[in-house]
């Protein structure tokens, strides 16, 4: 179990500026369990959003957004909505936040910070792709987590060292900043990239980078 809280509503609404219409994802796994986007929290942001003037065009709750295949399933079931959004709010930890991304061409914002649990996992097979930094950047990043995806765990854009799109440090990973550029260019989003990040309070993470392959 993956241990997330609510960003600040100040947080959210910056990185929903400029945006209308919203979709909303919630969660039935980890998310419910911690309150931070169950249902009752989904219905609770859908009113706070549409007091600021947001239409929410729908949402989805799902049973583990981690799940990729069963997110991208539910997800389909709700294609108009999300299509009429301009982009998706995702209340789960990081990882609901890039299943959700891997399987919708639109803006996927993380409306929670996943805090470090001491190494839990979710259900995300593949790969452990979120690192519980305590702050979520994925906002800026389109939903592909660099501290998480890059050995370096660099923050602010891409080495010199990667080669056809592959990792300087492990040449059978996919770079993650190449990924990142990839997918905003995709959404027309490579501004995202212009925004002065503050650094990251790393107290609160654990240590970044996928695993050395053996």
């Amino acid at each position: 179990m993956l241990v997330s809280e609510q960003k600040p509503m100040e947080e959210i609404l910056r990185s929903l500026d400029g945006e209308k219409r919203i979709f909303l994802v919630g969660c039935k796994g980890c998310a419910e369990g911690c309150e931070s986007g169950g249902e009752q929290q989904v219905i609770e942001m859908k009113q706070k959003l549409e007091e600021e003037g947001k239409t929410i065009t729908g949402f989805s709750l799902i049973d583990m957004v981690c799940n990729e295949s069963l997110t991208r399933m539910k997800l389909a079931s709700h294609r108009q909505a999300t299509d009429s959004a301009d982009s998706l709010l995702v209340l789960t930890c990081g990882i609901g936040v890039q299943s959700t991304a891997a399987v919708v061409d639109k803006v996927v914002h993380p409306g929670c910070n996943t805090i470090s649990s001491g190494g839990a996992h979710a259900e995300w097979k593949e790969a452990e792709r979120c690192l519980e930094c305590g702050d979520c950047i994925l906002d800026y990043t389109g939903g592909i987590c660099p501290i998480a995806r890059c050995p370096k765990n660099l923050f602010h854009g891409p080495c010199g060292g990667s080669e056809g799109g592959k990792c300087e440090i492990h040449p059978d990973l996919p770079c993650a900043w190449h990924l990142i550029i990839e997918r905003l260019s995709k959404l027309g989003r490579l501004d995202k990239l212009e925004a002065v990040v503050p650094p990251k309070d790393w107290s609160v993470s654990l240590t970044g980078g996928p695993p050395r392959p053996r």
